[in-house]
């Protein structure tokens, strides 16, 4: 039983990453720990399931369809899909027992979009997913990320950041006000465009993958109804049991000025241990009130 829910655990002790002998069954623990934090920034965000039917090592499969054979207290929303103009109904994991239930289909990684059920079409916040093409890693992207925080300040706008769980950094724009993706991808596209013009040796702008290498690709194409972003505490399909992390300004300083990497990479312990003493540093993002400017 999950908070009065009764489910049914499938293949508890199944290893999911064989480099820690890290079972289905902590993965369950893990997203039942982290819960507290972690609901608040999946409530009633439509979610598309990541499944890893044998563990992060194996082939895994997106699923944007709540499955029909989900329990009926398992909400669910509707997302028109753009090719065929047909209602896609993603599930809302808004509950402890929900989240468990997910988890049990070997859904590792949690993916939402940026808005909230009750209008899709109106997000919550702005991103900008920095991913580092070879051989760069996230002190590079850390690095960028500063400057992206001081070309916004400059708006007057505050910035949070998190580890993507990967190599990468996002850096998010709390908005919580009235504005459209067409407002917030035009936005996140032209910072992204200033940037690349003005450090043009060590940022791209553009999905090319034959010229990235060597560069910071901040991706504004997140900023999209039918996209969706890996969530802020979940877990990542890695050597290791790496989670989706925020971090402080200085934290983010403090590495590149120490050169370590290690610093923006947080196992699941950690995270557990970060959150019972700092709590929830990505709760702005839920809270803080924004308005874009012109660029």
């Amino acid at each position: 039983m999950v908070r009065r829910k009764r489910l049914q655990i499938s293949n508890a002790g199944k290893v999911f990453y064989p480099s820690e002998g890290f079972t289905k069954g902590d993965m369950i623990s893990f997203y039942r720990d982290i819960s507290e934090v972690l609901l608040p920034h999946l409530k009633d965000r439509p979610v598309t399931l990541k499944r890893y039917p044998d563990g992060a090592e194996g082939s895994f499969f997106y699923e944007k369809e709540c499955p029909k054979y989900a329990p009926e207290w398992i909400k669910t929303a509707p997302i028109t899909r753009r090719r065929d103009n047909v209602d896609v109904n993603y599930c809302l994991l808004n509950s402890e027992p929900a989240l468990v239930w997910a988890a049990n289909l070997a859904n590792l990684e949690l993916h939402t979009v940026l808005a909230k059920a009750r209008d899709v079409t109106k997000p919550i916040a702005l991103v900008f997913d920095l991913d580092p093409g070879e051989p760069l890693g996230v002190l590079a992207c850390a690095d960028i990320a500063l400057r992206l925080k001081k070309l916004l300040a400059g708006f007057g706008l505050e910035m949070l950041v998190k580890t993507s769980g990967s190599k990468g950094l996002q850096a998010y724009l709390p908005l919580n006000t009235k504005v459209s993706y067409e407002q917030t991808k035009s936005f996140a596209q032209g910072v992204a465009r200033r940037m690349e013009k003005d450090h043009p040796d060590e940022i791209i702008s553009k999905p090319s993958r034959t010229e990235r290498e060597g560069k910071i690709f901040i991706d504004w194409s997140q900023n999209d109804l039918h996209k969706t972003t890996v969530s802020v505490y979940s877990l990542r399909a890695k050597e290791q049991p790496t989670v989706s992390t925020p971090v402080t300004w200085d934290e983010v300083r403090r590495a590149v000025k120490k050169d370590d990497p290690s610093l923006l990479s947080f196992r699941y312990d950690e995270v557990l241990r970060r959150v019972s003493r700092r709590g929830d540093l990505f709760e702005p993002v839920l809270k803080m009130k924004q308005k874009l400017p012109e660029l």
